[in-house]
């Protein structure tokens, strides 16, 4: 126990940074809120935990605009909602751009590991 068993560990990053998002499919137009905005709390180049006083189930599509520290434009990807609690949730990045890809990798090379 204890080993790290993802294909993309997830990194604690030492600033959360601001994301917005919307949902998309079926599912936005019986939403109450449709929309929404959120603080990331670890990212990976799989997904990302997002703390938003909107509340998320598990399955909803979501159209992500991440700020990624140090960059000017926001990075743009399609996720689903894996788990959530009260205003927490796990997203699974479901369409990833090369562009995004790249932008990601180098965001998540730079930033330190937190000291345990």
């Amino acid at each position: 126990m204890g080993t790290e068993s993802r294909r993309y560990p997830r990194l604690r990053i030492p600033a959360p940074f601001a994301c917005s998002f919307a949902r998309i499919g079926l599912q936005r137009w019986a939403a109450a809120e449709r929309a929404g905005l959120g603080v990331v709390l670890d990212v990976s180049l799989n997904g990302a935990k997002v703390m938003s006083p909107a509340v998320m189930s598990q399955g909803d599509q979501l159209a992500v605009s991440l700020r990624l520290p140090d960059q000017t434009t926001t990075m743009n990807v399609d996720a689903t909602v894996r788990w959530g609690t009260r205003h927490t949730f796990g997203l699974e990045f479901s369409a990833l751009s090369q562009r995004a890809e790249t932008r990601l990798r180098k965001f998540l090379s730079r930033v330190p590991s937190p000291q345990t």
